[in-house]
């Protein structure tokens, strides 16, 4: 599979765009951003975002229709390799599970991760093929009480398990277009916190490829 587009951060636009996201902890980082099943469309804040800041990049699946954890993860892993630098991720749905098995099967150092809404793995049957364990970036885990994808504690738990901040959502569905956040500025709130905080432990520098399969 290839990825469509790059996420190259050299050029004046990148730093102008993304560096205005989130100057000034992680200017020069990109983003990437990781849809869940169907895509999101034009109401998604994930498309807005993308709006706002033209070089945050969309990773595009070949099929958004069929949730394959090898064929996303991927992809992601592709689009992971085509930055200059570890990016960010902000992934929903899917998107998310599809981004921590790139992590631990693929061995992408990402600089942050924000994870919005992940499904249940169990609803597709590939909890054994995510890490078990802490990540080794920042990462914040974004839930809503009445989410039809997961059950609330059950996210709190695996956020406990990746040693991810947890933030609750009272009543946000599965906090996509049909929530009606819009840009969603909470969530770039976050996005941010999640920079500031790969900055100040140091990856959003450059790391070789990972491997947390040998973790316990």
């Amino acid at each position: 599979m290839t990825v469509r587009t790059t996420c190259r951060t050299g050029s004046r636009h990148a730093i102008r765009d993304g560096g205005r996201a989130l100057y000034p902890f992680a200017p020069r980082t990109p983003v990437l951003v990781v849809p869940g099943l169907y895509d999101s469309g034009p109401q998604h804040w994930q498309t807005l975002w993308q709006a706002q800041h033209p070089s945050f990049v969309r990773v595009v699946q070949d099929d958004f229709a069929t949730p394959s954890l090898e064929r996303w993860s991927e992809t992601i892993a592709d689009a992971v390799d085509a930055c200059d630098a570890p990016p960010i991720v902000a992934a929903h749905s899917f998107g998310c599970l599809a981004t921590l098995h790139a992590v631990l099967r693929r061995g992408r150092m990402l600089a942050g991760l924000l994870l919005v809404a992940p499904a249940d793995p169990e609803r597709f049957a590939v909890a054994s093929r995510l890490p078990p364990h802490r990540l080794p970036f920042p990462s914040t885990l974004v839930a809503s009480t009445n989410d039809p994808w997961m059950k609330f504690v059950k996210a709190g738990a695996l956020a406990a398990a990746w040693g991810s901040r947890f933030v609750g959502c009272v009543d946000g569905g599965h906090i996509n277009a049909d929530s009606r956040l819009g840009a969603w500025p909470r969530g770039m709130a976050l996005l941010r916190d999640v920079a500031e905080r790969a900055a100040a432990v140091g990856t959003v520098r450059a790391r070789p490829r990972i491997d947390l399969r040998q973790q316990t």
